[in-house]
Parts: structure tokens; sequence; C-alpha cells
């Protein structure tokens, strides 16, 4: 394996050890498919993440992401973790935005400071497409809920903004918590969806400053539950902005993720409808946590 170095961050994070962890492997231009896997796996993170090239080709540096079991196209706590490794050790001019050149096509990622001074990453993610809607009887035998915990006032629908999610409404935070996942049950629903993860949310939080609570379950990518998912919430915020949600006006929250698995995570959420689509922004604070080397 010539990956070599690699740095460990944690995205969306509130502090240290918060947030979703990844791992970003910087000189990953000679390292394989299969040990770029091997290694996905030996880290164990949601995605582990590995920039192939040095120097950028049509603006952006080549990036490819893993999770513990398969490569994805697009992810989102990879694509802010990444960019800040671009920023800090790769991009020597700092340019605002780096774009990541990834398998679902170009995304930019660009940085600001944030209300107490601290920089928040944000990317642009496509805009979202949506797709068949399921029942709220077949989603709550996956969930271990009732049906009539779900919130029937809007849809149970497919998502993407380059990598689907099933996204489901629920009325209180309760209902949230005490979700387990029906492992028969959901891989008998994914059969029939392009979606592979599912994620819950609820206006109701843990923390009042925030507008929603979040989790997301992707048992099949490898990930039980993850503490944090910018692309899961990406799709989440054109979900919203097409069912005005918090009604006609765009949409401009703060939502919390992972406080059932013990990594509280906190995502800011953009969306607003031009014209015939959904303009969609994720951002977070990223934390660098530690440096290694392959030996």
């Amino acid at each position: 394996m010539s990956a070599g170095i690699f740095y460990i961050v944690d995205v969306f994070a509130i502090d240290r050890y918060t947030g979703n962890p990844l791992a970003v492997f910087v000189n990953a231009g000679g390292t394989t498919a299969l040990d770029m896997q091997a290694l996905a796996q030996e880290m164990n993170y949601s995605e582990t993440t590995f920039i192939t090239g040095e120097r950028q080709s049509d603006r952006g540096y080549p990036v490819r992401i893993f999770t513990p079991s398969k490569e994805l196209p697009f992810a989102g706590h990879p694509t802010l973790g990444t960019a800040y490794i671009l920023q800090k050790y790769v991009d020597r001019e700092r340019r605002s935005p780096i774009y990541l050149n990834l398998k679902v096509g170009q995304i930019p990622v660009t940085v600001e400071k944030g209300k107490d001074g601290e920089e928040i990453f944000w990317m642009k993610q496509n805009a979202p497409t949506f797709q068949q809607e399921l029942s709220p009887q077949s989603l709550a035998e996956v969930l271990s809920l009732l049906p009539e915990e779900i919130d029937g006032n809007f849809p149970i629908q497919e998502v993407s903004t380059g990598l689907p999610f099933i996204i489901v409404p629920l009325k209180k935070h309760q209902s949230l918590k005490q979700i387990q996942v029906r492992k028969e049950k959901y891989l008998v629903l994914i059969e029939k969806t392009e979606a592979k993860a599912i994620l819950v949310f609820c206006p109701e939080t843990n923390l009042p400053e925030n507008q929603l609570s979040v989790r997301v379950f992707c048992e099949a990518l490898g990930i039980p539950e993850d503490p944090a998912t910018g692309s899961a919430n990406g799709c989440l915020a054109g979900y919203l902005a097409k069912y005005d949600y918090f009604g006609d006006r765009p949409i401009n929250i703060c939502v919390e993720q992972g406080h059932e698995i013990n990594r509280p995570s906190l995502l800011f959420l953009k969306a607003t409808k031009i014209e015939k689509t959904i303009e969609i922004f994720v951002g977070g604070k990223v934390i660098e946590i530690a440096k290694g080397e392959l030996i």
C-alpha cells in the first residue's frame, strides 16, 4: 500500500470527539481500489477518503470515498473533512471554494466564519431528485414504531442529491429516540428501493436552539447508525423546501444528530427554491484530531 500519511478529523463537530470521525489519506495516487477498501475496513469509520492526486484537474482534486464495505459516489461529511485537509495541507494557495472531483461530479466547498469566529465548511450539493413514496406501515415495521407515530402531513419518500435516502417524518422526539431497526424487515424493504439508507427526523430536539433532530440508519453500507450524515441532510433540506415544512420560505436551520449513539453532531442546512429546482448547502465545523502514517 502506498497511501502513506493520513489525518483524522471530526466533521459536523460541536467539540473534540463529537461529530462524525473521518480518516483522510493524502497521497493515495498509487493505491489500488482493493487496498482503499481494505484501509477503510481497517479504519472502520463511517467513511474513509483518499486524495488520489495533489494537482488539480478541472479546478478540482480527485477524491474517492469508501465505507467499511463499499465505495460511494458521494457522501457529505467526507466531502467537508477532505476539503479541510486539502485547504490546510495540499492547496498551498488556500483558495475558496475548494473543488472535489467525486464520482457524482464536482462538489465545491467554501469556508466562512461562524458566529463564534470558527470556520464553517459549506458544500453545495447537487439539486435533489424526488423518487417513489413509501407507506407509513412499511417504515413503521422497519423502525419498530406505530404507523400513527409517523407524520401523515408529509410523505415518506426517496430523495437524492447524489446518494439516495428514504426520508421519514415523525411527530415526536420520543418516537425518534426509541427506534430500533428490524434488520429482516429493513432488508426486505431495500430490495424494492434505490435508497439503502433511512433518515428519520422530528421537530422536537435535545437542545432548544436547534430546529430538527435526526437519526440515520445505513446497515447496507456497513453503518448501523451514522452520527452525522451530510448527504442525507442535504436530501432532507431539499425535502423540507419542496414540501414547505417550515412554510413558504427558504430553509436556514440547525439540525442535531448522533445524540442517541453518544456522538452529538450539529449540521447547518440551507435550501432555496429557484424556479424549477432547489439549491442546497450543508455546513459544519471540522476539528483535526490526529495524524498518522502507514508502516
